[in-house]
């Protein structure tokens, strides 16, 4: 199956105009104030992942080393994108920090929970390790909570395989709710059906179903509901309201922050500072 699937590396430089404007879904101003600039590009991709999973491996592979590294806006955390082309669509692929959670209680988990939440990739890719699964998921159900456009990239197949581990990546993927690719990035094995899931997620070819608690205690229920009609309310646009109610009453110091400072707002649509006034009346 490999070599009927093309999958073509690009330079940034090398960026077409076209455009996909009824198939993608990022953020794009968002995305700038990210310091990723969307211009000339179809859809954007996260790379997410735990450490030591090999999302290095399957960056260097899908962009053919092809990339540019800088550091993320007023931080001194390193940012590498690449580029890649395929089905005629031009894909940037953005690194994101190895992190084992997006609980933002490091800076490398507050980078990526930002990007994938405020950024809204058109795909998120998480890599994980096939040998470490159970330990890996933790990223994954959590990326869930946040987005509807994932894929999982079960990468090292070639190190299960070797420990005799059997993984049903088919009912992973019902499990889930998004599709569940197979690779051995080392090797090259996966990776033009990792591409092409990437490409059915992002143009729509492919719906997900990501799986979600959907059921809070019944102690925070109703102040969920009141946080989420204010959000909402003060700051339209927000994506996820729920999820953000919920960093919000477990403390997350970053998101009370970005609430108080009003760059909640400055992240979304919308005026900022009227929001986060609002949202700080609604809230006394």
């Amino acid at each position: 199956m490999a070599d009927q699937i093309q999958i073509e590396p690009i330079p940034l430089s090398s960026a077409h105009a076209g455009s996909c404007d009824g198939c993608a879904v990022h953020n794009a101003g968002a995305l700038l104030k990210l310091g990723v600039d969307m211009q000339n590009w179809d859809y954007v991709v996260a790379l997410a992942g735990n450490p030591n999973t090999g999302k290095s491996t399957v960056f260097n592979a899908l962009t053919g080393l092809r990339q540019h590294t800088g550091n993320w806006p007023g931080k001194t955390v390193a940012r590498a994108e690449g580029g890649f082309l395929y089905a005629d669509k031009r894909y940037k692929l953005v690194d994101l920090p190895g992190t084992y959670s997006l609980l933002a209680t490091s800076l490398d988990e507050e980078i990526a929970r930002d990007f994938i939440l405020f950024g809204q990739p058109d795909v998120t890719v998480v890599v994980v390790d096939a040998t470490r699964l159970e330990r890996n998921l933790n990223l994954v159900l959590q990326t869930l909570e946040i987005t509807e456009r994932a894929v999982v990239c079960l990468n090292l197949m070639d190190e299960a395989r070797r420990h005799k581990f059997q993984i049903d990546e088919r009912r992973l993927a019902r499990d889930l709710g998004v599709p569940v690719v197979p690779t051995a990035a080392r090797q090259g094995e996966g990776l033009s059906e990792l591409i092409q899931a990437v490409h059915e997620v992002a143009t729509g070819q492919v719906t997900c179903k990501p799986y979600r608690m959907q059921k809070e205690p019944k102690a925070i229920k109703g102040a969920l509901d009141r946080l989420v009609a204010q959000l909402i309310s003060a700051f339209p646009g927000l994506p996820n309201a729920r999820w953000v109610a919920l960093r919000l009453l477990d403390g997350d110091e970053s998101i009370v922050q970005a609430v108080r400072s009003g760059e909640l707002g400055q992240l979304i649509s919308g005026t900022p500072d009227v929001a986060q006034r609002q949202l700080t009346h609604q809230a006394a």
